[in-house]
């Protein structure tokens, strides 16, 4: 017979606690039933966190301290736990009461520049100058990080309403008439893509017409890989995850913060079921058993596009499917790292994770997750139907495939071009971009967004594929191409990619927190102090937790190494 379990009095347990209430703020009732409404009906998930502070930004322009006290009782969370979460992402306004007590009323409108790289170029300095005294007080205007638009630059925020190619005229016209909000349109919706043949693949897939091995295979034999910058093979990493234990999860990153990188949207733009489409079909090749789809706030427009046409394929699915949750980010570059994103899917600060363990063995919720890139997905579909002899066959200069080139800056053309692996950014410019602008003469490029480095023009000729770009101190990462003129400097563009990185940064390890801020100023300099900045760069890349801070130092490194006429 077993013994009863006699719990242990601790010492002084029987004396009566002085403090009853738990610590932290008082939670107003009022509050709490305002909170209560937009949550929604219980039970309430601790990993829709970020979600429902999203609802109260929305509804109240602001999160204050009430709110966020109410959520925290709500949530079984200690208050610390809220605050820290939402003050980690940008795009929650956290607001502290004054002096009486009562909250600061939220500004009216809220107006954003881009200051990214192609908007700086563009006249976004002269926008910020302009547009508060154009706007009037009650709109407040301020400048953003790269909002994934960087071919349509200049570009303003109007609440949630982009104004693409932004003037101080087009956007006092744009908040005048309150057009606040971004409503997609001519994109190929659920039943146009059925009626042209869509999901028939993924039935193929499911009724057992096409087997497992073959999808493997051509997926494998295609070569084609991860395009969201780390280049990881598509077919094996099916693989890799397929032999993980079940339940497995699948994450599906759509946060493109990368400045110069908008093709992902372009496409989602234009046909989300194909994404879709070829998301499911990984879904069953490995066995995933609920999919989260992470995508940038920025993207209001295909937010609603999505969460339309995910209804529909719901409501009418062609087969059996597992859970699939859309998940809103909050204006955080570094959720675009795989780690960083899980945590933020989870509710949590977007803190990149320590590997190993890697995703593929605990990722989302501690169980074997696929991470992929929303374009590799899109492209499932087309490599399946036309197999793998079609995209290996493509390319250039001995390279495989092709390249969704994401192209701004000085050019005649800017937007997405559909290119040959391979092709060198003189090519790319001269064939698809109609050239450079009038009165422009091409002097620089950055081949792989801001962390890509910065390369000049009589380097121009270097194929633009993975692996061929880091034998100079580059990368090719999600194919951003900015292209630099004689009108322009790569310190002006070092300064920008570094002002972005310190603005990023999570904070998580010294290397990157401090080196990006130290970086800063020191290029703020005219006179650069060259061996401290290489003496920097390398504590940066040997220390630093994950991508953001191994690779920040890029564009600097490059400036020196490439521009020294620009140094002297």
């Amino acid at each position: 017979m077993t013994s009863p379990v006699i719990p242990i009095a601790r010492a002084g347990a029987t004396k009566q606690r002085k403090r009853q209430a738990p610590k932290g703020r008082p939670v107003i009732p009022e509050a709490l039933a305002e909170v209560q409404e937009l949550m929604g009906p219980a039970p309430w998930r601790h990993d829709l966190l970020i979600e429902y502070l999203h609802r109260i930004n929305d509804r109240y322009h602001q999160l204050g301290s009430p709110h966020m006290a109410a959520l925290a009782r709500l949530l079984g969370l200690a208050q610390t736990e809220v605050y820290e979460v939402a003050t980690f992402y940008h795009h929650f306004d956290v607001v502290k009461e004054k002096p009486d007590g009562s909250l600061p009323a939220p500004p009216a409108l809220t107006v954003r520049v881009c200051d990214g790289l192609s908007c700086e170029m563009a006249g976004a300095k002269a926008l910020l100058d302009k547009l508060p005294a154009l706007l009037g007080r009650e709109v407040r205007v301020i400048p953003a990080p790269c909002v994934g638009r960087c071919e349509q630059a200049p570009v303003a925020v109007v609440h949630q309403k982009p104004v693409p190619g932004a003037t101080p005229e087009s956007v006092r016209t744009e908040v005048q008439a309150q057009n606040l909000y971004d409503h997609p349109g001519n994109f190929i919706d659920f039943d146009a893509y059925v009626t042209g043949g869509g999901y028939s693949l993924l039935r193929d897939c499911v009724e057992h017409r096409r087997d497992l091995e073959s999808v493997l295979k051509t997926m494998e034999d295609a070569g084609l890989r991860g395009l969201g910058g780390a280049g990881f093979p598509t077919g094996r990493k099916w693989r890799i995850v397929r032999a993980e234990a079940a339940p497995r999860m699948m994450a599906v990153n759509i946060d493109e913060g990368e400045p110069g990188t908008f093709k992902d949207r372009v496409y989602l733009e234009r046909d989300p079921h194909r994404f879709l489409e070829g998301m499911l079909i990984a879904s069953w090749a490995v066995g995933i058993s609920a999919i989260y789809i992470y995508l940038r706030d920025e993207y209001h427009g295909c937010r609603e596009l999505l969460e339309t046409e995910l209804a529909k394929l719901q409501d009418n699915p062609p087969v059996p499917m597992p859970t699939i949750e859309l998940r809103r980010g909050a204006g955080a570059y570094i959720c675009g790292e795989e780690s960083a994103m899980i945590e933020s899917i989870e509710g949590k600060r977007g803190m990149p994770r320590l590997r190993p363990p890697y995703v593929a063995q605990v990722g989302l919720f501690g169980r074997p997750t696929l991470e992929h890139n929303f374009e590799t997905l899109f492209w499932v579909r087309e490599l399946l139907e036309r197999g793998a002899p079609w995209f290996a066959g493509q390319g250039r200069n001995g390279r495989k495939g092709l390249r969704s080139f994401s192209v701004s800056g000085r050019v005649k053309n800017p937007g997405v071009k559909l290119a040959p692996a391979g092709i060198t950014a003189r090519q790319l410019i001269d064939e698809f971009c109609g050239g450079m602008k009038e009165g422009h003469i091409f002097y620089g490029y950055l081949p792989g967004g801001a962390s890509g480095g910065i390369l000049p023009a009589s380097m121009g000729d270097i194929p633009l594929d993975f692996d061929t770009l880091q034998p100079y101190g580059c990368f090719i990462g999600s194919a951003a191409v900015i292209v630099l003129s004689n009108q322009d400097t790569a310190k002006m563009a070092a300064r920008n990619m570094m002002r972005f990185f310190e603005h990023e940064s999570c904070g998580q390890c010294t290397p990157c927190r401090v080196g990006t801020a130290k970086t800063n100023t020191l290029i703020a300099k005219d006179d650069w102090d060259k061996p401290l900045l290489a003496e920097l760069s390398q504590v940066m890349r040997d220390a630093s937790i994950c991508g953001l801070g191994q690779a920040a130092p890029n564009p600097v490194d490059t400036v020196i190494k490439y521009f020294p006429n620009e140094l002297t």
